[in-house]
């Protein structure tokens, strides 16, 4: 069988009733191993015990309260250590950021004027390059920023860096969390876009409030972040061993990098002071084969642009702090294996976040779940990878 081509986005929006059709629908099971994708493939129905599994064995090991203090007080130091050891190697290039997130594409246009992206978690240029490449505005300027001071060289040592064909960028040491200092070469409100590729998910919690001050206070009125990040109970997550949970849905790999997992809702309230009502929130699932080479995360392919969406702060659908409450799940010393946990909000996230304004700062332009089910086609093992995807747009002054 010929080998079908990808043609739709791989975000579900929570706008939309159902997912985008695509071009690699699945009707005969028995075709399930003659491609490397198929769109909307359901999960198994045993799912949901595999995740309440994963989740006991890790709370009967987290990691000891000691070793917390050392992990989250210099969170830059073991991504230097990862940047040294990896280089640009490790993450394939994010070409497929133009696709998802449409803004970009436009933004290098040639008549697109003067425009300026501010990338946060730049690490190695995986996104800033391909974006400097394809970019035909000469009026574009690119702000690449992370906290690893290798990660940074890296990026300045690019030939690319030293010679752009078209546009400008700049990169240099910062750190989302700073608590007053925005990035060298930025002043309040001069930045169109901002860009947050699994960077939020680095975050210890106790952070999320510096993180979104900063980056309302760089946006002009107007302006948006794109965000892509883990979701809540992907392979990664499950696969961590003992001694791996910093806190519920917040782990520490094994090269000592931090990951938090999240809910829809933990992203609609870190942005916007409210959540999406769950009965908006759908999912996406996509099914594809693994591959060996590189070591990409991301996740994205896509190409159409989802449906907007943004819902009014006094509809059913935006849900003030007032009216939430942290959803437990159904794990207790009587019943220690919960056939389908229940998700769950962090409790920072319950109340006004930290050294952040008071809410609203943003609308919701999409908010939507990335499902996919890789496959190893070779062993005949798939593995479900869950991510989010959001666009929130800064508001303008009351």
């Amino acid at each position: 069988m010929a080998r079908i081509p990808k043609l739709t986005s791989s975000v579900h929006d929570i706008s939309a009733e159902k997912p985008p059709f695509g071009s690699r629908f699945l009707t005969e099971d028995a075709n399930v191993w003659t491609q490397n994708a198929w769109d909307h493939v359901p999960a198994p129905d045993d799912q949901a015990d595999s995740i309440a599994s994963s989740l006991q064995r890790q709370r009967l090991a987290p990691v000891p309260d000691q070793d917390k203090e050392i992990y989250n007080s210099k969170p830059a130091k073991y991504w230097n250590n990862f940047y040294k050891t990896n280089a640009d190697n490790f993450f394939r290039d994010r070409k497929w950021l133009h696709l998802e997130f449409p803004e970009l594409l436009a933004a290098a246009e040639p008549e697109a004027g003067e425009i300026t992206i501010c990338e946060i978690g730049c690490g190695a240029g995986n996104a800033a390059f391909p974006l400097l490449s394809a970019n035909k505005n000469p009026r574009l300027a690119i702000r690449a920023y992370d906290y690893s001071s290798h990660a940074v060289k890296l990026v300045q040592q690019n030939s690319l860096y030293a010679d752009p064909p078209i546009g400008s960028i700049q990169a240099a040491v910062w750190d989302l969390t700073s608590e007053s200092t925005l990035p060298p070469g930025v002043e309040s409100e001069t930045v169109d876009i901002v860009l947050c590729v699994f960077v939020l998910s680095a975050l210890h919690p106790n952070e999320w409030g510096k993180a979104i001050a900063n980056i309302h206070r760089m946006l002009k009125p107007n302006g948006i972040v794109l965000v892509r990040d883990y979701g809540r109970y992907d392979l990664t997550q499950l696969r961590f061993k003992s001694g791996r949970m910093l806190e519920d849905n917040f782990y520490i790999r094994g090269d000592k990098t931090r990951v938090y997992f999240f809910e829809l809702d933990e992203l609609a309230l870190m942005f916007t002071g409210a959540r999406a009502s769950s009965s908006q929130t759908t999912v996406r699932t996509t099914e594809e084969e693994t591959e060996s080479q590189g070591q990409e995360e991301d996740g994205g392919t896509g190409i159409s642009s989802p449906a907007s969406y943004t819902p009014p702060h006094n509809s059913a659908s935006h849900v003030p702090f007032s009216e939430l409450s942290a959803d437990q799940s159904n794990c207790s010393p009587q019943n220690p294996t919960p056939a389908a946990p229940l998700p769950t909000i962090h409790p920072h996230l319950l109340v006004p976040l930290a050294s952040c304004p008071p809410h609203p700062l943003f609308t919701i332009e999409q908010l939507g779940v990335d499902r996919r089910l890789l496959v190893n086609r070779k062993r005949q093992i798939k593995m479900y990878r869950v991510w989010m995807q959001g666009k929130f747009k800064k508001l303008t002054d009351k």
